[in-house]
């Protein structure tokens, strides 16, 4: 019997051609079926080889596939600015477009998976369209730096361990971005992690003080980083309002 492999490619998508042994086999498999008198466990034993060809085949074409994603000159920029450590990272939306483009052209697609019956387990799952997987897991405890409540906190690891799992797969590494000097992205949008530790610091203000300390740092925030950012500045003093009447209310009801 032919024994060849062959890789055919349509639209770059690498998908194993086997017209060979592959056909044979099936040939085999198809006259034991209608023989009445083959043996049972032989026709099972022949579908096990099958699967175990089918396998071998799908596997041969991830690799294949995955050779030829690391052709491409794939640039992920940090996009984002941590005003808390004053240091870039990538976000994870901008990772994911970036390499989900490239990664379809080859016929691969990423997925992740999320385990908490340990800490924050995040698996990612690398799948070619012939069936082979790969993955990577990554385990971290709850972010708890700043002043994140219990979801935020949550949260923040699984978009790392995202991140840090899908760049792992991919071979990938994120280069820095391009900012202005005065550390905020060029969109002049605020950043979705410092508009949550905002958030959560007006929630933890225990006082009117505390409140307009946090809330001053905010207004500097939004001038200096994100000017054109109304809808975050509108947010934050709703919440500001809020927090403050309810603290007021709760001073008054002490009295």
């Amino acid at each position: 019997m032919n024994y060849g492999f062959k890789m055919t490619q349509g639209k770059n998508v690498v998908v194993a051609n086997t017209d060979g042994g592959l056909a044979s086999l099936m040939l085999i498999i198809d006259r034991a079926a209608k023989d009445p008198a083959f043996d049972v466990a032989k026709l099972d034993h022949l579908l096990q080889v099958k699967e175990r060809w089918d396998a071998a085949e799908a596997k041969k074409a991830y690799v294949t596939a995955v050779a030829q994603f690391k052709t491409e000159s794939v640039v992920v920029k940090k996009d984002k600015k941590n005003a808390q450590y004053n240091s870039m990272y990538t976000s994870i939306g901008n990772l994911v477009n970036v390499l989900s483009a490239a990664l379809s052209k080859y016929g691969l697609s990423a997925r992740w998976d999320l385990d908490q019956s340990n800490g924050i387990k995040v698996t990612c799952i690398l799948t070619h369209v012939q069936g082979h997987s790969e993955s990577t897991s990554m385990s971290g405890p709850a972010d708890n730096s700043g002043a994140k409540n219990p979801l935020q906190q949550i949260k923040s690891t699984v978009t790392y361990l995202r991140i840090a799992t899908l760049e792992a797969i991919t071979g990938t590494a994120s280069k820095e971005g391009a900012l202005d000097d005065d550390g905020g992205d060029k969109s002049g949008l605020m950043d979705e992690a410092v508009r949550l530790d905002f958030e959560a610091a007006i929630d933890a203000a225990a006082d009117t003080d505390g409140l307009e300390r946090v809330w001053k740092e905010a207004v500097a925030s939004c001038k200096k980083n994100a000017p054109k950012d109304i809808e975050s500045y509108n947010s934050l003093k709703a919440k500001v309002t809020a927090k403050g009447k309810a603290l007021r209310a709760a001073a008054k009801g002490a009295k």
